[in-house]
């Protein structure tokens, strides 16, 4: 029988070894990189019966074997997780700009502004001879310029206001437009009728070469006719009556010839109408003089359309 004094006591309550709690703190999963609170701490599970066992008894294939360390996680993990996390932001909604005027606008502008001082000029000068007096004659001349220039400026007050919803407004505006359009076109009526209608009298009453011949041969013929009659009135004298006639309708003819260059635009016009229709159109001299007078009186008075057009933006 063994010595009780001698033999090896075991203890039934042990506590784990310093290598094995070390194993059992490694094995502990890392904590995640993340902005979530942290989990509840897991509490480490109580000691096995083989940790009560002393390492002495334990076998070579027990005592070497350890609990598997877990991977740590990859880049591409972590990343994920913290994009998962992160809240997602509304999207950036750029500001609208304004659209920039192209060159076109700017042109249109130029030309308005342009029509518009000459359409002044025109309708200032025919409204102040109009006057009876000087002081009358300026008086019109206020009025037509002032007309001239609300009809240049109330085209884009009537668009603006009809853009922001004052509807009654802007029709009042376009109804004042109107009324001072027609006005305008009336004076640049009457300055175009008048300067047109000078110039061409100036022109067919010019002396040509053909006209100079033709009353140098009537006043030949008027001297034989007198010198024939005045004896009394025979054959030789109805000869140079006939005569004379003949000479004052040559002189009537030059002179119509003459009117026709005095106005070469229409009768090109005629003609190259003519010629494009085939001969199904052919306007006269007065239908093409009306068209441009109407032409000549209407472009100054078109400012304000141009300018309204030129302002809007693309």
């Amino acid at each position: 029988m063994a010595d009780e004094s001698t033999a090896s006591v075991i203890p039934l309550h042990q506590g784990a070894p310093k290598k094995a709690r070390k194993r059992a703190e490694t094995a502990k999963a890392p904590r995640p990189r993340s902005k979530k609170p942290p989990a509840a701490k897991s509490v480490a599970p109580p000691p096995s019966d083989d940790d009560l066992i002393p390492l002495e008894f334990l076998s070579a294939d027990a005592n070497s074997a350890a609990p598997p360390v877990p991977a740590p996680a990859t880049i591409s993990e972590t990343v994920s997780d913290v994009a998962a996390e992160t809240p997602s932001r509304a999207p950036i909604v750029a500001t609208p700009t304004a659209p920039r005027r192209s060159i076109a606008s700017y042109v249109l502008v130029a030309a308005a502004l342009s029509l518009a001082a000459v359409g002044i000029v025109i309708n200032g000068w025919f409204a102040r001879t109009l006057g009876s007096t000087e002081t009358a004659a300026w008086l019109f001349l206020a009025i037509g310029v002032a007309t001239d220039l609300v009809a240049l400026a109330a085209p884009s007050c009537a668009a603006h206001l009809w853009g922001a919803g004052q509807r009654a407004t802007a029709v009042v505006a376009w109804a004042i437009w109107l009324m001072t359009f027609i006005f305008a076109v009336t004076a640049g009526l009457g300055f175009a009728s008048m300067n047109i209608a000078d110039v061409t009298l100036a022109r067919a009453s010019r002396p040509t070469l053909a006209v100079t011949v033709a009353q140098a041969a009537l006043t030949d013929a008027m001297a034989a006719r007198d010198r024939e009659c005045k004896g009394g009135v025979g054959k030789f004298c109805r000869e140079r009556e006939a005569a004379v006639a003949e000479r004052q309708q040559a002189v009537e003819a030059a002179m119509h010839s003459v009117e026709k260059t005095a106005d070469p635009q229409t009768d090109a016009a005629i003609r190259v109408v003519t010629w494009l229709s085939g001969g199904t159109l052919q306007p006269t001299a007065n239908d093409f003089a009306m068209l441009r007078l109407a032409l000549i009186a209407l472009l100054p008075q078109i400012g304000g359309i141009l300018m309204m057009v030129g302002r809007s933006r693309a």
